[in-house]
C-alpha cells in the first residue's frame, strides 16, 4: 500500500515537508512551528507528479455514435423496444425472403448458362442429322453416307432378301434379333458401317450371306446386318431414324 501511494504521488507533500525539516535539523535552524506551517500549506496546494500524472476527468475522450446503424424505432431511450418488435421482425422476414429469392434466381441463371455453354453448338446439331433421298438408291444396292464421322449403310432390299431374312431361325444367331425388330420398313435396312469386333468398315453386298463382310478378321453379316459368322460378337448397330415420307429418311 505504501509503495502504491508513493507511486501515485499521494504522499509527495508529506515527503517534501519531512525533507525540509531534516535539512533544518542538519543546519541547526529547525523551527517547529514554522516547519509545521509550511507542511500544512504544502498540503493545500494541488500537486501533480511530473513522472506519473494524475487525471481527474475524461473529458477529452469521444464516445462513438452508432445512431446511423440503429433503426429509428429504437432511438428513443424512453420507449421500450418491445413495442416495435413486431414491425422490425416483419421487416427482417421480408428482407430475408427477398434476398433468398434473388439468390435462387441468380444461381438458376448461372447454372443454366453454364449448362448451355456445354451444349452442342448449332453447327454440331446440324451435323447430328442427315436427310437421305431414298429414290437415289436402286433396289438391291447399298449406299454409304458419312454421319457423325461414321459410315452409314442404307440398303434397298429386294423382295427375295426380305423373305430370306424374315425366315431365319433365331436359334442360329449369335446375337438373336428378328429382322422386323431391326427395320421400320422391310425394304430399307439402315445400319452403322462399323464392325462390332474391332471397329473396321465392312464391305457391302459381300460375304457368305450376301450382306456385309469385314475383310480384316472375317466377320460375315446378313442382309439385315446380323452377325452370322466370324469373331464379331454383336449385330451391326441400328441408329435412330424416321421416314417423313415415302421418299425420304432422316437419321439422327
Amino acid at each position: 500500500m505504501m509503495s502504491l501511494a508513493c507511486r501515485s504521488g499521494a504522499l509527495t507533500p508529506y515527503f517534501q515537508a519531512t525533507n525540509g525539516s531534516l535539512k533544518a535539523l542538519a543546519s541547526g535552524t529547525f523551527n517547529t512551528s514554522e516547519n509545521v506551517k509550511k507542511a500544512l500549506e504544502s498540503r493545500t496546494r494541488p500537486y501533480v507528479s511530473g513522472a506519473t500524472g494524475v487525471r481527474f476527468a475524461h473529458t477529452d475522450i469521444k464516445i462513438p455514435d452508432f445512431s446511423d446503424y440503429r433503426r429509428p424505432d429504437v432511438m428513443d431511450p424512453n420507449k421500450s423496444s418491445q413495442e416495435s418488435s413486431e414491425s422490425r421482425r416483419t421487416f427482417s422476414y421480408v428482407l430475408t425472403g427477398a434476398t433468398t429469392v434473388v439468390g435462387i434466381y441468380t444461381a438458376k441463371t448461372v447454372v443454366t448458362q453454364f449448362v448451355s455453354s456445354m451444349s452442342a453448338s448449332a453447327d454440331v446439331l446440324a451435323l447430328s442429322k442427315i436427310e437421305i433421298k431414298l429414290g437415289d438408291i436402286p433396289e438391291g444396292k447399298n449406299m454409304t453416307f458419312k454421319w457423325r464421322g461414321k459410315p452409314l449403310f442404307v440398303r434397298h432390299r429386294t423382295e427375295k432378301e426380305i423373305a430370306v431374312e424374315a425366315a431365319v431361325n433365331l436359334g442360329e444367331l449369335r446375337d438373336p434379333q428378328h429382322d422386323k425388330d431391326r427395320v421400320k420398313n422391310p425394304s430399307w435396312v439402315i445400319v452403322l458401317g462399323v464392325c462390332t469386333h474391332l471397329g473396321c468398315v465392312p464391305i457391302a453386298n459381300a460375304g457368305d450371306y450376301g450382306g456385309y463382310y469385314c475383310p480384316c478378321h472375317g466377320s460375315h453379316y446378313d442382309a439385315s446386318g446380323r452377325i452370322r459368322k466370324g469373331p464379331a460378337p454383336l449385330n451391326l448397330e441400328v441408329p435412330y431414324y424416321e421416314f417423313p415420307d415415302d421418299e425420304t429418311v432422316v437419321v439422327g
